[in-house]
């Protein structure tokens, strides 16, 4: 097949990537027939699929305009994605133009296509990077360049953590994180949970996502609301995604079917 420009050469364009699937789900165009084949597999196990990527994006850009309101000026958003409508710069920017924002994605699609649509805004940056990493995103001299850790950072890691398998420590990964903020700095999770799902779906969503790097790792309520040591949680906790602070209350009917549950966590000091 014909490679696309924005395509580094180094990707193989016959392996889905779960960044490109999610791209997909949300009606984006950086994706590959694999990550199309793949996402359609998935959508016909999990027809819920492409809501569930779009509550996922609502509770960022929520999450988002929340942390605005409450002060937050920095962000460093870990497991980026592919760009689209409502990004964090986008939404962080618009209420406050000098909120400063560093992505951070290890899909090499998403860092080019990052960099393209950020050229000319001083107040971003974008990392090729991975959040198992967290001691190599945290001394990289963009980064400290554009963000003051002894001020208050929001941490996003939105969508993310069911690729980070148990035996990668996720929670010393996040408490590596945790370290490294000022008082008041926040920490904004969302990943799929298995509460409420039968075993055949269960199984369906790992089956596909074998045939990807970054195979699931579905997690419960308890195991989620564990990965905010450290903090104090917003209310209403860890919910979800529906169902944190909607903008109206019909927004959060059948609120499960989202799959992905989140929360908002405080650094207190």
């Amino acid at each position: 097949m014909e490679r696309p420009h924005w395509a580094p050469e180094s990707i193989d364009v016959e392996r889905p990537s779960v960044a490109r699937m999610y791209d997909y789900y949300l009606g984006g165009s950086h994706n590959f027939a694999a990550d199309r084949a793949a996402a359609q597999a998935m959508i016909a196990a999990v027809p819920e699929a492409p809501l569930m990527a779009q509550a996922n994006r609502a509770f960022l850009r929520r999450a988002v305009q929340f942390l605005v309101e409450s002060g937050i000026r920095q962000f460093l958003d870990i497991g980026s994605g592919i760009p689209t409508v409502g990004n964090v710069h986008e939404i962080a920017q618009r209420l406050a133009p000098e909120s400063k924002v560093a992505y951070v994605d290890v899909d090499p699609v998403a860092v080019a296509h990052s960099r393209e649509i950020l050229v000319g805004n001083d107040r971003t940056v974008i990392l090729h990077e991975d959040l198992r990493n967290p001691e190599r995103i945290l001394h990289d001299p963009q980064l400290r360049k554009l963000l003051d850790f002894d001020q208050p950072v929001a941490v996003m890691i939105v969508a993310v953590l069911h690729f980070v398998p148990d035996a990668d420590d996720p929670a010393a990964i996040l408490a590596a994180l945790r370290d490294s903020l000022a008082p008041g700095s926040c920490l904004v999770l969302s990943q799929a949970s298995d509460d409420g799902r039968s075993d055949d779906e269960r199984r369906d969503a790992d089956e596909i996502y074998q045939r990807t790097d970054n195979p699931l790792n579905i997690r419960s309520r308890a195991a989620l609301t564990a990965f905010f040591d450290g903090f104090e949680l917003v209310e209403p906790g860890v919910v979800w995604v529906p169902q944190w602070r909607p903008e109206s209350p019909d927004d959060a009917d059948d609120a499960e079917r989202a799959v992905f549950m989140g929360g908002v966590g405080r650094l207190g000091g």
